[in-house]
């Protein structure tokens, strides 16, 4: 059993603990020769990390992120890697589960081509929608890209990376899928279907609201990382359980809160949440709850005086989302994308009427 203190500290007895400060400090990372940027939003995002880290164990630094953040981690990766010192071998950069959206991509690859000038070669591995032109881009400038939306982040890394892993690493492939809703895809559910269906939706669902419930707390995704990349389950985690116990009932009580503020459009069913909860997450019980083909839960972040989105759409939605998100966000000055039934935006505080108005026309 791996013990959780009251600190939300994750720690092995046999290992040091890494924290948010560590992996993030020149001194480390500097001396790592691989560097993995993955989303630390979702169990995709996560396993990403567990995935890349076990492959290549102690010469890994992980860095988490959100898409708000992107540009900022990567110009802290071009200081770090900036005169790396890699006795003879070049550097390598893993960057999982992190959809790019139009407005960011002239930064984001302006950025990479420093990176690469630095000496790392860089590995894109996404499962989200990507232009054709972007694509061709990545390559060009010497991006190696691994690349399907057929199946989730994780899997692809775990199919890639197979003979550096663990047979039990498997099971992290196995959880992204499911909690990505993409466990029916031709290699996730070969892989799904080796664990019995009820242990991995357990465990899946606990570690997603370990994630979930810690956002705001990167020394616990960091260590969380650490451990779960020694081929740990999340029920060895001690105080896992309870951790997705709480979220559980947060949850509950929250959504029970938004019942009645919710707003129905022709198409679309939305609600303002200021909720310490993870948006991907309410949203869910909105689209649910609406019976509308789509949902979608707004936050205002301060630190970017914009709205942060979150959107869902049921099988009834016929509209592939992320294209579309990415079109109306774009058009008044915020960004977005994702998949064709999940994805979200950053939108101008004073925009997001007409946000809603485009998002709700768009939707067939």
């Amino acid at each position: 059993m791996v013990y959780l203190g009251s600190s939300n500290t994750i720690a092995d007895n046999h290992s040091r603990s890494v924290s948010a400060h560590d992996s993030d400090r020149s001194g480390y990372a500097s001396k790592s020769r691989v560097i993995c940027l993955s989303h630390k939003e979702d169990v995709d995002g996560l396993a990403s990390s567990i995935l890349i880290t076990a492959a290549y164990k102690s010469a890994i630094s992980v860095m988490l992120v959100d898409y708000a953040n992107i540009i900022s981690k990567l110009n802290r990766i071009i200081e770090l890697t900036t005169g790396f010192d890699g006795r003879g071998r070049s550097g390598m950069l893993f960057i999982c589960d992190l959809g790019l959206n139009r407005k960011v991509e002239r930064r984001f690859i302006e950025s990479i081509e420093k990176i690469i000038a630095n000496g790392y070669r860089v590995t894109y591995i996404d499962h989200h929608d990507l232009s054709q032109d972007t694509s061709k881009l990545l390559k060009k400038i010497g991006v190696k890209l691994i690349h399907s939306v057929q199946e989730c982040t994780s899997v692809q890394i775990y199919k890639t990376f197979k003979r550096r892993l663990d047979p039990r690493a498997s099971f992290f492939a196995a959880a992204a899928a499911l909690t990505d809703y993409m466990e029916d895809r031709p290699i996730a559910s070969s892989i799904t279907s080796r664990y019995d269906r009820q242990f991995l939706m357990l465990e899946s669902t606990v570690l997603a609201y370990m994630i979930s419930a810690n956002q705001h707390d990167d020394e616990f995704l960091y260590n969380l990382v650490k451990v779960l990349s020694q081929m740990k389950y999340p029920h060895e985690i001690e105080g896992g359980f309870l951790i997705a116990q709480r979220y559980a009932k947060k949850i509950s009580e929250g959504v029970k809160s938004l019942h009645d503020s919710i707003v129905k459009r022709k198409n679309l069913a939305y609600a303002h949440s200021n909720l310490d909860l993870a948006s991907s997450m309410v949203v869910n019980f909105v689209l649910g709850a609406s019976e509308k083909p789509v949902a979608m839960v707004y936050k205002f972040r301060d630190e970017i005086k914009s709205y942060v989105i979150s959107i869902r759409g049921s099988k009834d939605c016929k509209t592939h989302l992320g294209r579309l998100v990415n079109d109306v966000a774009l058009e008044i000055g915020g960004s977005g994308g994702g998949h064709d039934k999940a994805c979200g935006a950053v939108v101008p505080r004073d925009k997001l009427e007409m946000f809603i108005e485009s998002l709700d026309c768009g939707i067939k």
